[in-house]
């Protein structure tokens, strides 16, 4: 397992002065430098964070497949389609076998007809809040963790959607709220990444957090 942290001893200091950035290619190598026939690589974050682009400029650099978590989920069900994914695209992927599954349609809010299908391959990235989560953390190669303010993120998902989703976005931050509370997994990342640095990098590049910047609120009542 890769591990990419600091000794706050050490680095805290020059983190204040120093941004550490590194390029996708760099961690591609990296990740291909791990054992085993299958690497899944896990991309997380709340959303707004920028974990997509993240995710689509690493399976760029490396050639990968990205399976996304917003295939299983739905307007009615923030996080409860886990069981789902660990059957039909961790299980099958992490054993060298083909992932199928039936993604969801965010427009006509139902699964499409028509079935998707992963085949394995020496690196997979899985992207989307809840791709770390607790269930298969352990079959992963790596963990990372898009930490972005939550005014950002708000406001970038309000400027995709529109203002009259704002209690949709309002709703779903407090479900990724409970998510992170229980189950912690930027605590447990191998590598926290800048999701809204200071200054625009190029996009070969991204930057790296000594630790997650902010702690979630405290969940909300459900709706």
């Amino acid at each position: 397992m890769i591990v990419v942290r600091y000794d706050e001893k050490r680095c805290c200091a020059m983190l204040v002065w120093m941004t550490d950035t590194r390029t996708f290619a760099q961690l591609a190598d990296a990740i291909r430098a791990t054992s085993g026939p299958v690497r899944l690589v896990g991309v997380d974050g709340c959303g707004g964070a920028g974990k997509t682009t993240f995710a689509q400029r690493l399976g760029a650099a490396g050639g990968w497949t990205v399976v996304h978590t917003d295939d299983f989920a739905t307007h009615d069900d923030a996080f409860g389609w886990w069981p789902r994914m660990l059957t039909e695209v961790i299980e099958p992927l992490s054993q060298q076998r083909s992932a199928r599954f039936r993604p969801y349609d965010w427009v006509r809010r139902q699964l499409h007809e028509e079935m998707v299908t992963i085949e394995p391959a020496d690196v997979v990235v899985i992207e989307g809040v809840g791709a770390t989560r607790h269930a298969w953390r352990d079959r992963l190669a790596l963990s990372v963790w898009v930490d972005t303010p939550r005014d950002v993120r708000l406001a970038r998902g309000l400027a995709r959607d529109g203002a009259q989703l704002r209690a949709f976005w309002e709703w779903w931050i407090a479900e990724e709220d409970r998510y992170v509370a229980s189950e912690h997994p930027q605590r447990h990342a191998d590598l926290v990444v800048d999701g809204d640095p200071s200054e625009p990098l190029p996009d070969d590049r991204f930057a790296v957090l000594s630790a997650p910047r902010e702690e979630p609120a405290r969940p909300a009542s459900p709706r």
